[in-house]
């Protein structure tokens, strides 16, 4: 029984992933004016996998805001933490939307990624969002910080893959270079 439960569960998880890289798949892809989001930009040059970090917290709300001048709007997650609000940039807007996030007020979440001080304030740039066993919002490659919404359409549709899918087309000598968008 638990078997099936696990499996309806993923099953039931990977239709709500294909409808996120479906969206995030169409953002991704087209060309826009990245407006301080580019991966060489000065905002992403304060991301330092050398200070990656996790921590658990509770959803407060969301808001969308540049995180830099003259750049263009943020999503960015309010979470609590103690007694601490954190600021916790996700990406850009045109990328996700607070509704595309996938948590909502109230979820207590795991969140990986690296502090940085922007604006003279610290905040939490994500990596990752998790919320139970079973969902994850993924902005960033944890092993050098790329960002999703930097990447081609390939790229970013191996990228959400779940993993026993990419073991598998590893496996068959596939990769994301390989990946075929559809």
């Amino acid at each position: 029984m638990e078997k099936r439960y696990q499996r309806v569960m993923g099953l039931v998880m990977l239709i709500f992933a294909a409808s996120l890289i479906t969206g995030s798949v169409c953002a991704a892809g087209e060309k826009k004016d990245m407006k301080g989001w580019e991966i060489d930009s000065p905002y992403n040059k304060k991301y330092d996998v050398k200070e990656y970090e996790k921590f658990r917290a509770w959803v407060v709300g969301f808001k969308e805001e540049p995180p830099m001048p003259g750049m263009s709007d943020a999503t960015i997650m309010i979470v609590k933490d103690g007694e601490d609000l954190i600021d916790v940039h996700l990406c850009p807007t045109w990328f996700a939307k607070p509704e595309d996030v996938g948590v909502k007020k109230g979820d207590r979440v795991k969140i990986k990624g690296a502090w940085a001080e922007i604006n003279e304030e610290d905040v939490f740039m994500a990596s990752k969002v998790k919320k139970g066993d079973f969902f994850e919002f993924k902005v960033r490659l944890t092993k050098n910080g790329k960002p999703f919404w930097t990447m081609s359409k390939d790229e970013l549709a191996w990228e959400r893959l779940p993993d026993e899918e990419k073991k598998a087309r590893m496996a068959k000598g596939e990769g994301p270079t390989q990946t075929k968008s559809q």
